[in-house]
C-alpha cells in the first residue's frame, strides 16, 4: 500500500468536534470516540499539495466553482457509476445536509408530507420539522439478516398531501446498498403518486464489495426527471470541513426551483480550498480511495469477528455499505439512557445512541470504524472487560433477566461498590 491508515493521527487540540466534544461534554479526555461520520485517515497527499500550492497565492477572496472542479464531478461519476452528468446539472450546496434543508424549501410548502425510512439519519427529522412539514415514517422490515424496504406499507402511507421521499441510499445507519430493482420499485410507486425523490448518496462510493450502489437518477429518464441527487466527496476523501456538496438536477424546473431558494438563502459558492480539495480528489485521489476502502474493509471483518467470538451479546447487522455499524445491544438489557451511560462513562467509548435515528433504533447504537485498527482494538477491548465485570456482578446477584426486561444499572454498581 502507498498510503498508511494504521497511522495515528491525533487530533485533539485541534477543534475536532469527533475528537475534542468528548472531553468538554464529559470531561474525560481518555474517551474513545467511535461515533460522527468523518474518518481519522489524512486526506489524499494530491489533496493536501493542492491545498498548500493554493493557499501559497495568499489570497483568498470571493470565489466561483472553476472548469475543472465540474469536470472533476462529471468524471468521477461517469467513471464510478457510468452515469452521463451534464455541467449545467451540478448545483453547489455547503454540506448534503444544508442542501437537503433548500431543496425542502425549495419544493414543499408547510403541512406537507415528506416520507422518511426509519431508523434513518437523524437531520432528517430536524429538516423537516423545521420548515414546518410533517415526518411520514416508513419503517424498514428487518428480514433474514438484513433490512429492507416496506414497499406495502409505503403505499399505504401516501396521502395527497405527500410531496417527497428523501431517499437515504446507501442507508444510514443499518447500511443497506439498495439494488437496482428495490430502487426502481422505490422510483415507479414516486411516479405513480407524483412524489419527488430526493436521495442523499453521500456515501455511495463506500460500498463493499460485490455490492453495487446504483445512482438513483442513472436508472431511468424518467427517474432521473424525478429526483434530486446529493452527493459531495466528503465521506470518500474525508475533506467534510471544507464544506463543499453536490446537488445533480437533471429537470430544468427543479433546478430553477433550487436556484431561486439558494438565491433566497443569500448562499454563495465554494470556499476557496474546498473547490480546491474536490477537484484534486475526484482527479487525482483514485487509488487513495481504492486503498482505504481495502482497509476500512479489513476492519469491518476485524469487528465482526471481535464481537462474534468476544463479545457476543452485542449483535452487528453486517453493513453492505458506509463505514458506519449497526448495532443491537438488547441483549444488555439497558435503557437507552443507560446503554449511553455505559459506554461513555464505564467502557470510555463513544457511539452514537440508536435512539437518536428514530423509535426503531431503541436498544442500538451506532459505531463509525473509519479508523486506525489499534484505535478499534482498544474501544473493543474496554468494552469487551466492563461487559465481562457486568456478567460477573450479575450473576453473583443472581439476575435471571427475562426479554424485554431492564436493569437498574445505577443500583447494580452501587452494590458492587
Amino acid at each position: 500500500m502507498k498510503y498508511n491508515f494504521d497511522e495515528r493521527v491525533e487530533r485533539r487540540n485541534t477543534n475536532c468536534i469527533k475528537w475534542d466534544t468528548a472531553e468538554r461534554s464529559y470531561g474525560d479526555k481518555d474517551i474513545i470516540p467511535l461515533w460522527i461520520a468523518d474518518m481519522d485517515f489524512k486526506a489524499p497527499q494530491e489533496v493536501v499539495d493542492a491545498i498548500k500550492e493554493r493557499a501559497e497565492h495568499g489570497v483568498f477572496g470571493y470565489t466561483r466553482r472553476s472548469q475543472e472542479s465540474y469536470k472533476s464531478v462529471i468524471g468521477w461519476m461517469k467513471k464510478r457509476y457510468n452515469w452521463d452528468v451534464k455541467r449545467e446539472w451540478i448545483k453547489f450546496a455547503p454540506g448534503v445536509v444544508p442542501g437537503l434543508n433548500i431543496i425542502v424549501q425549495a419544493y414543499t410548502k408547510p403541512g406537507d408530507e415528506i416520507i422518511i425510512q426509519t431508523p434513518v439519519y437523524h437531520p432528517f427529522y430536524s429538516i423537516i420539522k423545521n420548515n414546518g412539514c410533517q415526518i411520514v415514517e416508513n419503517p424498514l422490515k428487518y428480514a433474514k439478516g438484513r433490512y429492507e424496504m416496506d414497499f406495502d406499507n409505503l403505499k399505504k402511507s401516501i396521502t395527497k398531501k405527500t410531496r417527497m421521499i428523501i431517499l437515504c441510499s446507501p442507508h444510514n445507519p443499518v447500511g443497506r446498498v439498495w439494488t437496482k430493482d428495490e430502487l426502481m420499485q422505490l422510483g415507479n410507486i414516486a411516479l405513480e403518486n407524483d412524489i419527488l425523490v430526493v436521495a442523499d448518496e453521500i456515501h455511495g462510493d463506500l460500498a463493499y464489495k460485490p455490492n453495487v450502489h446504483n445512482v438513483f437518477a442513472s436508472i431511468s429518464e424518467e427517474f432521473a426527471d424525478n429526483s434530486i441527487i446529493c452527493t459531495a466527496p466528503n465521506k470518500t476523501f474525508n475533506i467534510a470541513g471544507l464544506k463543499t456538496a453536490n446537488i445533480i438536477i437533471k429537470n430544468p424546473k427543479l433546478r430553477s426551483q433550487y436556484e431561486l431558494q439558494f438565491e433566497r438563502a443569500f448562499l454563495e459558492g465554494p470556499t476557496v480550498l474546498g473547490d480546491i480539495a474536490q477537484t484534486a480528489a475526484y482527479t487525482h485521489g483514485e487509488q487513495w480511495y481504492e486503498e482505504m476502502m481495502e482497509y476500512v474493509t479489513g476492519n469491518l471483518e476485524y469487528t465482526m469477528d471481535f464481537f462474534k467470538t468476544r463479545i457476543p451479546k452485542i449483535k452487528i447487522t453486517r453493513p453492505e455499505g458506509t463505514y458506519l455499524l449497526w448495532l443491537d445491544c438488547s441483549a444488555l438489557h439497558m435503557t437507552n439512557e443507560d446503554l449511553n451511560d455505559f459506554f461513555i462513562k464505564k467502557c470510555k467509548v463513544w457511539f452514537n445512541n440508536g435512539e437518536s435515528f428514530g423509535k426503531a433504533g431503541a436498544n442500538f447504537v451506532r459505531l463509525n470504524i473509519a479508523t486506525s485498527r489499534s484505535v478499534l482494538q482498544e474501544a473493543y477491548e474496554r468494552i469487551e472487560r466492563e461487559i465481562n465485570i457486568l456478567d460477573g456482578i450479575l450473576e453473583v446477584r443472581g439476575y435471571n433477566l427475562e426479554p424485554g426486561e431492564k436493569l437498574d444499572i445505577e443500583l447494580l454498581y452501587a452494590h458492587q461498590r
